[in-house]
């Protein structure tokens, strides 16, 4: 079995879902006292993928504002990036560029593009929905995103799939598959 390693980064507004997505991915737990991310948490998961031995290291990068200027020097060597909102919060989607415009510093994705997927998270919270799929799928077939993927932490759905389907992509990128 062939065996590697790939730095995934994780972005988005504070309280949109990413450390728990992290966590829940790492561990397959929900946990509902989760605090703020200080800067970056950084977490890894081994996964296999045909004949394939993979080492996932998740950063996870603080949402609030006053971290952003950390994320272009954590983000060099990335092989893929995840940008995650919150389907109750329309802002977070808004927020899409300026996040992307800060990660995309950090990995020269002129030269170097790499696969970034758009996660909607808390699906559980439907009720509260102010982001339709459609509505951000359309937003981000203008933004060079490899597709949109609703999940929620708390159920876990989807969760298993969005590092499955990002693992398979920095591997076709790369040329491994």
């Amino acid at each position: 079995m062939k065996t590697a390693t790939f730095k995934v980064c994780l972005f988005g507004d504070g309280g949109v879902g990413k450390t728990t997505l992290t966590q829940r991915y790492v561990s397959g737990r929900f946990n509902t006292s989760t605090k703020m991310t200080i800067g970056v948490d950084i977490a890894t998961k081994f996964i296999k993928i045909r004949d394939w031995a993979v080492t996932l290291q998740i950063w996870d990068f603080g949402g609030e504002e006053r971290f952003r200027f950390f994320l272009p020097a954590y983000a060099r060597g990335s092989f893929a990036g995840i940008f995650m909102y919150d389907i109750t919060r329309y802002s977070t989607l808004m927020d899409f560029d300026t996040w992307m415009n800060v990660f995309r510093k950090g990995i020269d994705y002129k030269s170097n593009p790499i696969p970034i997927i758009m996660i909607g998270g808390k699906i559980d919270l439907d009720h509260k929905r102010g982001i339709f799929y459609e509505e951000a799928f359309n937003f981000a077939l203008s933004k060079d995103v490899f597709t949109v993927i609703e999940c929620s932490s708390k159920t876990g759905e989807n969760v298993e799939l969005i590092f499955k389907l990002l693992t398979l992509l920095i591997l076709k990128e790369i040329g491994y598959i």
